[in-house]
């Protein structure tokens, strides 16, 4: 939720207000500038800069949204269900930079976690087929678009049109 800045602001702030705890022998509230302190740090570990990252994806900032994406040094540390969106954002802005191998990667580790939604399931699982078309991979297309069949009925009609244009995109190359 916060940048690695503010995060670090507010712990020295917390760090500082849990000295002068201590000098005054407050030790009641001293333990709550640790748990603060504590939360923080789990916050950094299991959510990173994600939330922000995620503003600038959704207001078009992919500059930003890489910038802040990139702050999280061990992506592999975050939590279940915060990797998957990663990935998922990730991809995003390396298909934005017109990066399509690391695109791939990303939206193919993105679909093996949980996202917001079975429409970003479905969308990271399009994506994959989208790029593997356009660089002649067209088994692996299939596959991945086989995977979407299995969640047809739950995703809404945009995705289901895009599903079909890449399967008569398939249809196309497989003569």
């Amino acid at each position: 939720m916060f940048t690695n800045k503010i995060r670090l602001f507010i712990g020295s702030i917390f760090l500082l207000s849990l000295i002068l705890l201590v000098y005054l022998r407050l030790y009641e509230f001293a333990i709550v500038a640790i748990t603060m302190i504590l939360l923080l740090v789990w916050d950094y570990f299991k959510q990173g800069t994600l939330v922000v990252a995620a503003k600038s994806f959704h207001h078009k900032e992919y500059n930003d949204a890489e910038r802040f994406l990139l702050q999280i040094k061990k992506p592999e540390w975050l939590s279940k269900n915060r990797r998957g969106y990663y990935e998922f954002l990730m991809g995003g802005v390396c298909l934005q930079k017109q990066d399509y191998e690391d695109a791939e990667k990303h939206y193919e580790i993105a679909a093996q976690y949980p996202l917001r939604s079975v429409n970003d399931h479905v969308a990271a699982l399009a994506h994959v087929a989208n790029i593997s078309i356009r660089q002649g991979n067209f088994e692996k297309a299939e596959a991945f678009l086989q995977l979407t069949d299995k969640h047809h009925e739950k995703i809404n009609a945009k995705m289901k049109d895009v599903i079909e244009r890449l399967r008569q995109e398939l249809k196309k190359h497989a003569k």
